[in-house]
């Protein structure tokens, strides 16, 4: 196999294997693709491995259940430093592995000089805990205890009790994350001690945790570690007032307590499980004195779990923590150096699978696939399984009865407002409407006030403040709108996180008879966070919002009063439009990480009248498309902003704009990128376009340039920072839009085709260009050249800005309409530019502030430029100074022409007083027709005596009489052999 082949073969395997590996970064990556019998195979060998000095010897009992990111664990430990890498490409080697051979050297090459020093430390054999009978048969009960408690996991058939029509799919992803859980992050090949599995609720963190607590206890998860495990629900640490860590374990197996010393004799055998921050209010201490490293100190609940997270207590032991995004930020002060994995619930492939196993019928299963793909806001809820499920069974109901599903559900929330009212008690006689009414208010009002709060789970007091007695909370808990906490019969939580949301929103439309407005009103604050921009951190309010806007939908407001047999009110529709309209003209959307959170929340109401007044003021928007829903809201909302002016786009969703070999829903996207790019057709005020870190596929570029050449396009302004976006076709809309006036390419490399489409279309009489930004560019010198050469024809350009030319030896840009502001771009090329050595910018007005910025350039140590050509520029006296300078600093610059430019005696003094000094590298210095005099042969004639590096001097064409004359002819004789070349007859006096 050839050298190339197997770096391209490796290559693809770790670009494919860190799509499966929850670190990107880990080692051996490449190790997943060992097959079962291969990576047996693998590990029989290890175990037949003889030690190498510094080593352990591994045994068959630490590897014969071990998967693959455990076998690397297993390494990196037993085999220090190199010996790791080594002992693989030996074992790949005895296997014929010749690709695995070549990437575990180019992986060792990468991270040796990175390796720390302690790397090269033998391991210790760890301590089985379980050593001694009176240890082994504790250990052994407590792990058929936890098998007994977390079996279940295993034989979830059912959801909400009396659904029956549940079923549970394994998200198939998380199989894969067991092994590499604590898999050694390069360079320093040492387990992580923190790992955060972070997801949106429902998505699976607690049944992830919970599996990793089973194969513990049927020691499959990293068994050579022989650490014991406990997982805590955090109430368990709180709900006490005051409790050590050994009473903490004690109370999880009482029988385990006569081993706790031996337990924590070994404190890097533990592996401690945290769940269900959000389920508890808890306020960490940020006081180090408070904190404490003595496990069996009594401490307040919030102390001991804050000295445990924090790892003042017990820093060498392992802990596996489950977040909600939004807990992060209560947590992130106190973890030291955690690692991360997000759970994002099931893939697209894994809804797709759900939905065909749900419906079995193929052609219900398609017709509903087909729908909800089409509405990515409810495709993209339906990665938690809980609401995948439910959603199914929704559109199952529509399905059977022949119901066209866009009618029946309008938005995203109409799916929620179908099956959350099948829940509720609303069927006639069987609750007084009084209350029913009051029932329903006291869940949305329950709801909002957790909301609002972040707070998820709630006591009697919640429900008696709203007026929830023990019979409704019971008819809760028996739909399940409602379970309850584990472990506290007095403590409940909406079953799912969106049933909160979605009542929460409701409370907001629902109609209030006995109040002196029949509607809770929203007030300003509160709907501006509502539809504020997710940022870096998630939103936690977002999907409220979402169903708010959504329950406003007219179609969807209708139904909803049908559905729970209750009268809706709309009065917050308006302060929504006066608010949302008011803080989009105040704050538009500059740059920010994804799409506005008012654009979704738009998208869902569905209503063209309300977005098109929200979104009438709206003159710049920033987005970055990295999902499908980014691109289907955006579509939509870029339709309604008529006075859009600037627009700048980042798609990072490159896969789906290619149109061969797309699924369905891939062919819906590049519809969807269809309508976006209308907008440049119909939005007359749309000026600027900046596409950044964009790429697409040819057939994508080709709908935008299609779009930008329309005579109904007014483009003004067009920057691109992709190589892929500079295609023929693109680089068209140059010659075809009659408004196109500025062209920026900055930060990419110009291929040579994309550079000839460009000095085409400079060339071309149609093309509008009046600035051409090149900045930062890896161009080949010969299309700069190309470029100087076909600038000359363009009747249009007035500035061209070069940037950062790291290839280009010459540049000539002469007669160019150059100006001042061009001299700090090539000041700053010159200055980084280690290859430029001619610079021609005759016949250019640059005036003296050009001048200047070429100097400062010239004054800088690595600046390479041997000639520079200034002939015609517009100069004064005033440039000379900063001349002068630059000549007596530079060492470089062999050849310098000032000629035709009025310098008069006053800046020739200054130049050749320059020249007067010592080491002066110049060799050329010509000033043809410069205006200056015989005042300034004195200095003239000083300079050629004392400069002995100067070969050439041209003065011709300047007035400098008889006295001049003579003056350097007689230096020009004490040079003997030196060449000057003398004024003609006609220019003395």
């Amino acid at each position: 196999i050839s050298s190339s082949s197997c770096c391209y073969l490796v290559s693809s395997l770790m670009s494919s294997a860190s799509s499966n590996s929850p670190f990107e970064n880990g080692v051996m990556l490449y190790m997943v693709y060992l097959s079962k019998e291969e990576l047996q195979t693998f590990k029989q060998l290890l175990v037949d491995e003889n030690p190498r000095p510094g080593s352990v010897q591994i045994t068959w009992d630490q590897v014969k259940t071990a998967r693959w990111g455990e076998v690397v664990h297993l390494l990196v430990e037993f085999f220090p430093g190199r010996l790791a890498w080594d002992v693989t490409h030996d074992i790949f080697a005895k296997m014929n592995q010749t690709e695995l051979c070549l990437r575990v050297q180019m992986e060792l090459n990468d991270i040796l000089p990175n390796l720390e020093p302690e790397d090269l430390n033998p391991r210790e054999t760890p301590v089985n805990l379980e050593e001694g009978e009176s240890g082994m048969y504790k250990i052994q009960e407590y792990r058929l205890h936890m098998m007994d408690e977390y079996s279940t996991i295993r034989i979830m058939t059912t959801w909400f009790g009396s659904h029956v029509d549940f079923f549970y799919q394994d998200i198939e992803r998380h199989e894969r994350f067991l092994p590499c859980l604590f898999l050694p992050k390069r360079p320093q090949g040492r387990q992580p001690k923190t790992v955060v599995l972070q997801g949106v609720a429902g998505v699976g963190k607690t049944s992830l945790a919970k599996k990793v607590m089973l194969e513990w206890a049927e020691n499959k998860f990293y068994p050579h570690k022989f650490w014991c495990a406990f997982y805590f629900h955090c109430r368990e640490v709180v709900q006490v007032d005051e409790q050590s860590f050994e009473e903490l374990i004690a109370c999880k197996w009482p029988r385990v307590q006569s081993i706790v010393s031996k337990i924590m004799s070994k404190p890097d055998q533990l592996l401690l499980l945290f769940d269900g921050f959000e389920e508890v209010t808890l306020t960490l201490t940020d006081r180090p004195a408070d904190l404490s490293d003595d496990w069996s100190q009594k401490l307040p609940g919030s102390v001991l779990l804050t000295s445990l997270l924090s790892k003042r207590m017990l820093p060498e032991a392992t802990l596996l923590i489950t977040l909600r995004f939004t807990s992060w930020r209560k947590l992130k002060p106190f973890l030291k150096r955690p690692s991360f994995i997000t759970l994002t619930g099931f893939s697209m492939a894994e809804r797709a699978k759900y939905f065909r196993t749900y419906f079995r019928n193929k052609r219900e299963a398609d017709e509903a696939l087909s729908f909800v793909m089409g509405n990515t806001i409810l495709f993209s809820m339906c990665q938690v399984p809980a609401v995948c499920w439910m959603v199914c069974s929704c559109l199952r109901q529509q399905v059977e009865r022949g119901a066209d599903l866009a009618q029946a559900y309008p938005n995203a929330t109409a799916v929620f407002v179908q099956y959350l009212s099948s829940l509720f008690p609303s069927k006639p006689g069987s609750l007084p409407r009084n209350t029913h009414q009051k029932q329903l208010a006291g869940l949305c009002y329950l709801a909002a006030e957790g909301m609002w709060n972040m707070r998820w789970v709630f006591d009697t007091k919640d429900l008696e403040q709203a007026k929830l007695d023990e019979t409704t909370v019971a008819n809760f808990l028996r739909v399940n709108i409602f379970q309850r906490v584990a472990g506290d019969r007095d403590h409940y939580a909406f079953a799912i996180i969106s049933f909160q949301e979605f009542f929460a929103a409701l409370l907001y439309v629902l109609c209030f008879p006995q109040r002196l407005r029949n509607f809770w009103v929203l007030d300003r604050v509160q709907i501006t966070r509502l539809i504020a921009y997710p940022g870096r951190k998630k939103n936690y309010l977002a999907q409220m919002g979402l169903f708010l806007f959504g329950l406003l939908n007219e179609k969807c407001a209708s139904a909803t009063g049908k559905s729970f047999g209750c009268k809706l009110s709309l009065g917050n529709k308006k302060k929504l439009l006066k608010v949302a309209a008011l803080s989009y003209e105040c704050s538009p959307p500059t740059l920010h990480h994804g799409v506005p959170q008012l654009f979704y929340c738009l998208h869902e109401i569905r209503e063209e009248a309300f977005v098109s007044q929200i979104l009438s003021n709206c003159q710049k928007a920033a987005l970055i498309i990295s999902k499908k829903k980014d691109m289907q809201v955006s579509a939509f909302c870029l339709q309604h902003c008529q006075r859009l002016r600037e627009l700048e786009l980042t798609i990072t969703l490159c896969s789906v704009f290619s149109l061969a070999h797309r699924p369905e829903s891939s062919d819906q996207c590049f519809l969807w990128w269809q309508d976006f790019c209308s907008v440049f057709r119909t939005h007359e005020n749309l000026e600027v376009l900046a596409l950044t870190n964009t790429s697409m596929e040819t057939e994508s570029v080709n709908v935008l340039s299609a779009a930008l050449r329309h005579p109904g396009c007014k483009l003004r302004k067009l920057t691109c920072l992709h190589p892929s976006m500079l295609n023929e076709d693109l680089i068209q809309v140059l010659t075809e839009n009659r408004y196109l006036r500025y062209l920026e390419i900055q930060g990419t490399e110009v291929r040579c085709e994309a550079m000839e489409f460009l000095c085409t279309a400079l060339k071309c009489p149609q093309c509008s260009l009046q600035c051409v930004r090149l900045e930062d560019c890896s161009v080949t010198p010969k299309s700069w050249v190309d470029l100087a050469r076909d600038l000359g024809s363009n009747k249009h350009l007035k500035t061209l800005m070069l940037r950062s030319m790291a290839q280009l030896e010459r540049l000539s840009l002469e007669n160019c309409d150059l100006t001042s502001l061009m001299c700090k771009s090539l000041s700053s090329s010159l200055k980084s530019n280690g290859m430029l050595t001619h610079l021609s910018l005759a016949e250019n007005a640059l005036k003296d502030e050009g001048a200047k910025e070429l100097c400062s350039a010239l004054w800088h140590s690595t600046c390479p430029l041997q000639r520079l050509v200034l002939r015609n520029c517009a100069l004064t006296a005033a440039c000379c100074q900063d001349m002068a300078s630059a000549l007596d600093k530079n060492k470089t610059l062999r050849s310098l022409d000032l000629g035709f430019n009025s310098l008069k005696d006053d800046g020739a003094i200054l130049l050749f007083e320059a020249l007067t000094k010592p080491k002066s590298g110049l060799q050329i210095l010509e000033l043809e027709q410069c205006l200056f005099t015989s005042d300034c042969c004195p200095a003239m004639a000083s300079m050629l005596l004392h400069n002995q590096s100067l070969r050439y001097l041209d003065v011709s064409k300047n007035d400098i009489g008889l006295r001049g004359t003579v003056l350097l002819r007689e230096a020009f004789q004490q040079r003997k052999g030196e060449k000057v070349k003398q004024p003609p007859a006609q220019s003395c006096s």
